[in-house]
């Protein structure tokens, strides 16, 4: 089932290899992505290692705490739909810099916003990664540097020669065949209790080590701050996602746009309902069961590999192999979004400002799109051997607060607020990213875990709360206090009626 799935993929790739022929195909599959086709892609690019793996592992490791992410994965999308989908599809081209930078000066407000996006594209890629590397290593018995090798190898390919085509209609069929492993693990494993819940979760707690506390909070967060700061990541974080965003110019128009949303939420909804499931699974089905656990009592491959471990406790070795199969669709599907993001945010939005006197040509900035490509993938293997202990689902809310603190709030003001000029945008998301950033760093996960210094700087894991209000409240400063003929230029450009009309107001 594995090398099917493999076989399929490089199928698609090069098909998709043969339609890719200009920049509108290779960033955007030319516009032509219906509605559907886009809800399901952005599903299938958010249901990512993270929600599969991480989260399913957390939920074995800490109850219902773990939907935390889940939630709050899910509660950023009204907010993508309401505020962000429809303006973005109307002002933007192939990158949500070219929205931001649209009334704004070109040169330095994209450097801002290609900073940010490439800095929470890292941390996305390497919880990928991480996933990806621990799954091949399970499944092949390879060493784990050698399995995220492979996978950044597959990526790199993918993106390469498939463009956004080939990445869309992977992350289609992913989703699918996502959706699909998930419940019928979901429907094996209340079978076996007859589909009562109260039986399937009182034998859960039975199992735990930390018995009824499972069904409660406050076994992942266990102080207000870091709560209120993991919530405002994950619910402003998804309007700040570069692959997300960019899924917007693969549509036709901004109705589509918008039902692209309403298709993914609906997507993801019934899929988080199935990861709760399945985590609460794996506490019955794995838990002191020695096929699946080590002789210190871990599980094998860490919690990141409980929903792979069930999927044969409930259905053997076909399930197993089909899982497996999907969940390194999910890595290979999300990597590549990623990629293509970020080599985009390279090729489009920085290349021409530093290198290039002049105006691209088409084939000029694909060749250094698809080597950007190539680096963005020697770096996400490197990061993933170096992140190998972490949690997926923990980095990716890392890349959600950098997210939530600098691509949001700009691109945010940009559309909305009459008075943001640029140095306010720029002063505000820089200090609000440079912050970020160093809280990451002088955090428990940096700065003790990987450092090994014996303690954090930083108190907290999630730095959002904190950077958020950063970049909001520098950004209102500097831009209301800048009276230069340039601020001005700018408060007019968006009263202009053109403008008026293609943001919806």
């Amino acid at each position: 089932m594995f090398f099917i799935f493999i076989s399929l993929t490089l199928i698609v790739t090069y098909w998709a290899a043969g339609r890719t022929s200009n920049l509108k195909t290779f960033y955007a599959a030319g516009g032509n992505i219906t509605g559907l086709q886009n809800g399901l892609a952005i599903s299938g690019d958010f249901m990512s290692a993270a929600s599969f793996l991480g989260i399913s592992g957390l939920v074995f490791s800490a109850g219902f705490d773990g939907l935390i992410y889940s939630i709050g994965f899910l509660v950023g999308w009204p907010i993508v739909l309401l505020l962000i989908a429809e303006p973005l599809r109307n002002l933007g081209k192939y990158t949500f810099a070219d929205c931001v930078s649209f009334r704004l000066k070109q040169k330095p407000i994209r450097i801002l916003s290609s900073c940010g996006a490439l800095t929470t594209i890292i941390f996305y890629l390497i919880a990928q990664m991480v996933g990806a590397g621990k799954l091949i290593e399970m499944l092949f018995h390879i060493p784990y540097s050698l399995a995220v090798i492979i996978v950044g190898s597959m990526m790199v390919l993918y993106v390469t020669f498939g463009g956004m085509i080939a990445t869309t209609w992977v992350q289609i069929i992913k989703a699918v065949l996502l959706l699909l492993g998930a419940s019928i693990i979901a429907f094996l494993v209340l079978l076996n209790f007859h589909f009562d819940l109260t039986a399937f979760f009182n034998q859960a707690i039975q199992l735990h080590p930390k018995k009824i506390a499972i069904m409660g909070p406050g076994g992942l967060i266990t102080d207000p701050i870091s709560a209120i700061s993991l919530g405002l990541a994950l619910l402003f974080g998804t309007a700040g996602l570069p692959h997300i965003l960019m899924r917007f110019f693969t549509v036709k128009n901004a109705k589509d746009a918008r039902k692209s949303v309403i298709y993914a939420t609906s997507f993801m909804a019934y899929f988080y309902i199935l990861t709760f499931i399945i985590g609460f699974g794996a506490i019955i089905f794995l838990t002191n069961n020695p096929t699946y656990m080590t002789e210190d009592g871990k599980l094998i491959g860490d919690i990141n590999m409980a929903a792979v471990h069930l999927s044969h406790a409930v259905g053997g070795s076909m399930l197993l192999g089909f899982i497996s199969a999907v969940a390194f669709a999910t890595i290979l599907a999300v990597v590549s979004g990623l990629t293509l993001a970020g080599a985009s945010a390279i090729s489009h939005d920085l290349f021409p400002l530093f290198v290039s006197k002049k105006t691209l040509d088409e084939k000029k900035e694909m060749r250094v799109s698809k080597i950007a490509s190539l680096i963005l993938g020697l770096l996400a293997i490197l990061l993933g051997i170096l992140f190998q202990n972490q949690n997926v689902a923990f980095m990716v809310g890392l890349a959600f607060a950098i997210a939530a603190s600098t691509n949001f709030p700009v691109l945010l003001l940009s559309i909305y607020w009459k008075n943001l000029t640029s140095r306010g945008a720029i002063i505000g998301g820089g200090l609000g990213l440079i912050t970020a950033i160093l809280l990451v760093i002088f955090s428990s996960t940096v700065w003790v875990d990987m450092l090994h210094f014996p303690e954090p700087f930083f108190p907290y894991k999630y730095p959002a709360l904190f950077s958020m209000t950063v970049t909001f409240f520098m950004t209102y400063i500097f831009s209301i206090t800048d009276s230069s003929s340039q601020a001005e230029n700018e408060r007019k450009k968006f009263q202009d009626q053109k403008i008026q009309s293609l943001i919806g107001i």
